[in-house]
């Protein structure tokens, strides 16, 4: 099973680099990169799973309907992308469940932010993917924690997908910024040796973000935009192709209880 996520949020990233975007942009060029992800799901028939903010979720309830009504998942990813404290939790899972009306059972924290298991399990959460079970200078060496999925008390911990060998991170970075032919490779033998991929993306990517304003270093940037709808549509297309089908995160856990 194929594992498609996106964290959906407010675009603050230019903050991080001293940039300047102002909070509507922020919603706006998430939104447009939304409505371009659902297009290529929808085009495939693919199912996927939605990390939200409440922040973005609040300001973006036509398309959070969409997603759902279109066989989604809506999942947690706390209330603020850039503020967090343990009660954001609970708070988030239960915002969302009633903006929606869906059940939501899954956390991913911004940045993929270590968190507090017993927090994460008494929020009320089934599954928690907020590891990436590999080394990325500056930000996080994870590079003893299990490749795959674990449970932790009454939590499933899903790990983001890292390649069997040298753990190479799966991620959005090495999408964009690696050979296509060389990421399906990798791809491949996770598949092959894990019997499912989990990668993650987001809505900004597949919108226009090469603005001097924000002051995004090029391996942000790299085949964003048109380049990545294209990019990630013939992507998806392949996986299709190798007959690898998609599911939600619910799903998976689901399987993987049985």
């Amino acid at each position: 099973m194929v594992l498609l996520s996106f964290d959906i949020e407010e675009f603050d990233m230019p903050l991080e680099y001293k940039g300047e975007i102002p909070f509507e942009k922020q919603i706006s060029i998430s939104q447009t990169g939304l409505e371009r992800i659902l297009d290529i799901l929808k085009k495939h028939n693919a199912k996927a799973t939605f990390f939200s903010t409440v922040v973005f979720a609040e300001n973006s309830k036509s398309l959070i309907e969409r997603l759902l009504n279109e066989g989604h998942e809506l999942a947690s990813h706390t209330w603020f992308h850039s503020e967090f404290e343990d009660k954001h939790l609970k708070e988030s899972r239960e915002k969302l469940e009633e903006l929606f009306s869906t059940k939501v059972t899954g956390l991913r924290m911004p940045r993929m932010m270590p968190v507090d298991d017993k927090e994460v399990e008494k929020a009320g959460y089934s599954y928690n993917s907020s590891i990436n079970p590999t080394f990325l200078p500056g930000r996080y060496n994870n590079l003893k924690v299990s490749r795959t999925y674990f449970k932790e008390g009454n939590v499933t911990q899903v790990p983001a997908s890292v390649s069997p060998n040298f753990r190479i991170p799966l991620f959005w970075l090495s999408f964009h910024n690696f050979p296509l032919s060389f990421y399906k490779k990798l791809a491949s033998d996770t598949l092959k040796k894990d019997k499912y991929l989990n990668i993650y993306f987001h809505p900004w990517e597949f919108a226009e973000i090469k603005d001097e304003a924000f002051k995004l270093p090029g391996f942000t940037v790299k085949n964003s935009g048109k380049d990545m709808v294209e990019r990630f549509d013939a992507f998806v297309g392949w996986l299709k192709e190798k007959g690898h089908t998609f599911g939600t995160f619910q799903e998976f856990q689901k399987q993987i209880q049985r």
